[in-house]
C-alpha cells in the first residue's frame, strides 16, 4: 500500500505549480481562465478534505432526528418527505439545529469566504 504522497498533497503541488509558475506567464484572458480553474481545484480539494466528515456528521444527525438508520441519501429523502407531508417542521426538536449545521458544513466546502458564513462561525 502506498500512503504518500496523498491525493491532497499531489493536488496541492499541482495547484501551487499552476498558480506560481504558469499563471504569471499567461495573457489577460488566459489568466482569468486559470484563476477559474484554480478556484475549481480549490473546491475539489475542500470537497475531498471536508465532505467525508461532514457527511458522517449529517448522517448521525439525521438518524437521531428521524429515528431511522440508513444511507445519507435515503435519510435526506425521508426528511424531505416528512417536511413535505407536514410531519416535520421547524418546531420539530433538532430539525432547525440540523439544518443550520448542514448549511454551515456545505458552505465550508462551497463558499468558505462567504461573509455570512464567516459571521456564523464567529457566533
Amino acid at each position: 500500500m502506498q500512503d504518500h504522497p496523498s491525493a491532497l498533497a499531489i493536488l496541492d503541488l499541482a495547484v501551487a505549480h499552476l498558480r506560481d509558475n504558469v499563471l504569471p506567464t499567461l495573457d489577460t484572458r488566459a489568466k482569468f481562465e486559470m484563476r477559474v480553474t484554480l478556484g475549481a481545484l480549490a473546491l475539489v480539494r475542500r470537497t475531498m478534505e471536508l465532505t467525508p466528515q461532514s457527511d458522517a456528521a449529517e448522517q448521525v444527525r439525521l438518524e437521531t432526528l428521524l429515528g431511522e438508520v440508513g444511507e445519507l441519501e435515503a435519510l435526506n429523502k425521508l426528511l424531505c418527505e416528512r417536511i413535505r407531508d407536514g410531519a416535520a417542521d421547524l418546531t420539530t426538536p433538532g430539525l432547525a439545529e440540523h439544518l443550520h449545521a448542514t448549511a454551515l458544513e456545505k458552505l465550508a466546502v462551497d463558499q468558505p469566504s462567504y461573509a455570512a458564513y464567516r459571521r456564523a462561525l464567529e457566533q
